[in-house]
């Protein structure tokens, strides 16, 4: 709270003096370009945002501000917001659009765009689910496992500042909360349920309560036992920090993870036990077409997204029956999928060595793809990719795989991250087409690309769109067919099983925000429509409700990269190359789904 407030007061100085000039030379007196100029004082911009977020700046590998969480109260967001007002107005009043380079002027769309949306989203700052899958309670000990890098006593130190701080931390959220609550805005039922499930998961075990040692315990002891092996501190010394942590958690985070699950286990009884989507909560319609626009950056409806879902899982259905039949499976197609989901032969045993096997295998099929990149890029990423199984307090049975981005000089690796809970909820027909979509060419591809690019303004190697991060990793799905991929036709099939979920989210994405659906009805149409397992179906359908509008942003982003190449491919004939159009897709960082279109308008006229 302090730090918002001083950058409150920070930003009333700014507004009475009005905007400065930047300097138009660099420090051996060489003139500076209008977009260079713009390129400088954009970076400067960048500083001044992530003074906004110390744990931002972690994740990028920026150790400054190390001591200090982020602000979550609303004075903090409204000073954020009012500082963007301010840098929009310096940009617009400083710099000429019509002098800028193409690549500059995006970077000049692209800082207004964001205000935009920043405007857009203050009706609905009540309206986010606050403890829902992934909300402060895990999201905090993740970062300070996984980010919170430690090679000297005084990052300890900083860590420890962290665990302290965390109880006006988890107090604002509560409050945000509890705002939304008044307001007749709730998290679903099961929302509350997992919450609660997780915060006894994370306090499990040393220095909390119960047997065993907890992940957070587990992760400091570590880091401080590498400070005495790295001969950094002395027994003495390690011993003096382990047991401030542990004072700070016990008198800090612990109290504050017992007012968070309180708060949940009252207010549970204000929650019906069926789950209702957007259109319920106040202003849900309205919020849920800002949503829509949101995650695809374009303006479609929820009606037309809903038949573009309809339409495509028709569309892929006539795929999987050829493939169906081409293995000789006479049933029909439903047949199929129950056969795919119940016969053990396309799932690992639910033991640690059959978890390893299921990691090694998604290691391989990276490897394998990795080889043939440079047959489709031409720009490609240096940073390290893993590929690790989830946290136990963070993990869920059936949850969906995701990636965490490393940072830019490649000292943490891009994640690629799987829930192994249950061995039964993750096919291994299915695992080729997760693996390209979740490294390469997906979004490890994507990301390390976005951060290791020149010439760019820092931010938007840092920002990102869920229409084209999505959209490019369902992408990357259908692109490692075309590379010569999916060999056995189960895989293959298992191809078909990403791309038409993504369809099914479409429909059932709309069918629960705008149409009513309810609970069963979203995952008896997942269920019909797919070869799911039950409980992963289970988990997404749940998944959707807690983020409207999020699943839609795949599909639509990858119909539209698809339709951009497409266009290009008409115009350029024979003059295409696809990996000039792929470096055309990355090369600039994310981009909305209209930027990337004007982008790629501007490549096919200079080709031509």
């Amino acid at each position: 709270m302090k730090h918002g407030l001083l950058v409150l007061l920070a930003l009333t100085v700014l507004v009475g003096c009005g905007p400065t000039k930047s300097t138009s030379q660099t420090s051996d007196g060489a003139t500076l370009s209008e977009s260079q100029r713009l390129n400088q004082w954009l970076d400067g911009e960048f500083e001044t945002y992530l003074d906004f977020s110390p744990m931002s700046k972690t994740r990028l590998g920026d150790k400054s501000d190390y001591d200090k969480l982020d602000d979550p109260s609303d004075a903090a967001a409204d000073a954020r917001l009012a500082w963007r007002r301010v840098s929009v107005a310096s940009l617009k009043a400083e710099f000429d659009r019509n002098a800028l380079e193409p690549e500059a002027k995006r970077s000049y769309d692209l800082w207004v765009f964001m205000l935009d949306r920043a405007e857009a989203s203050l009706p609905y700052r009540r309206h986010e689910y606050v403890f829902g899958r992934n909300g402060p309670h895990t999201g905090l000990p993740n970062a300070l496992i996984n980010y919170h890098k430690v090679d000297s006593a005084s990052d300890m130190q900083a860590y420890i500042a962290r665990l302290k701080a965390s109880a006006g931390y988890f107090d604002a959220y509560l409050n945000r909360a509890k705002l939304a609550a008044a307001a007749g805005i709730r998290a679903p039922y099961f929302d509350y349920d997992v919450a609660m499930s997780q915060i006894q998961r994370v306090t499990r075990g040393a220095p909390f309560t119960g047997e065993g040692t907890s992940a957070l315990w587990a992760d400091i002891t570590a880091k401080v036992d590498a400070l005495v092996l790295a001969e950094s501190i002395t027994t003495v010394e390690a011993e003096a920090l382990k047991a401030e942590a542990k004072t700070a958690i016990l008198q800090s985070m612990e109290p504050a993870y017992d007012r968070i699950n309180a708060w949940l286990e009252a207010d549970r009884d204000s929650v019906p036990d069926t789950a209702t989507g957007a259109w319920a909560l106040p202003e849900g319609a309205a919020f849920y077409a800002y949503r829509l626009k949101q995650m695809t950056t374009l303006p479609l409806t929820a009606e037309a997204i809903h038949q573009t879902g309809l339409d495509e899982v028709t569309r892929i259905q006539a795929e999987m029956n050829a493939i169906r039949k081409s293995v000789g499976f006479e049933g029909s197609l439903q047949d199929f999928f129950t056969h795919l989901r119940t016969s053990d032969e396309f799932y690992f045993e639910n033991t640690d060595e059959g978890r390893e096997r299921y990691l090694q295998l998604a290691r391989d099929f990276i490897s394998g793809i990795e080889a043939k990149l440079p047959d489709y890029f031409g720009i490609l990423p240096k940073g390290p990719l893993e590929v690790r199984r989830v946290e136990a307090f963070r993990e869920q049975a059936g949850g969906a795989a995701h990636y965490m981005r490393g940072t830019k000089d490649g000292s943490r690796p891009g994640v690629f991250y799987a829930h192994l809970a249950d061995m039964q909820a993750m096919s291994i027909f299915r695992l080729e087409n997760l693996a390209y979509h979740e490294g390469l060419p997906g979004h490890h591809l994507q990301i390390a690309i976005q951060q290791e690019l020149e010439g760019l303004p820092q931010f938007r190697t840092y920002h990102g769109y869920t229409a084209f991060s999505e959209g490019w990793g369902l992408y990357s799905e259908w692109l490692g067919k075309e590379m010569g991929f999916y060999q056995d036709p189960y895989r293959d099939f298992g191809r078909l099983t990403g791309e038409i979920w993504r369809a099914i989210r479409l429909v059932v994405d709309t069918g629960i925000h705008a149409k009513g659906w309810t609970e069963a009805e979203a995952i008896d149409y997942a269920l019909t429509n797919s070869p799911r397992p039950a409980p992963t179906v289970k988990s997404e359908i749940r998944r959707y409700f807690n983020m409207p509008g999020q699943a839609t942003a795949y599909k639509v982003g990858m119909l539209e990269i698809q339709r951009i190449r497409g266009k290009a491919e008409a115009a350029l004939k024979d003059r295409f190359d696809i990996r000039d159009f792929h470096d055309q897709i990355l090369g600039s960082g994310p981009l909305p789904m209209p930027v990337l279109e004007q982008k790629i308008d501007e490549w096919i006229a200079a080709s031509l």
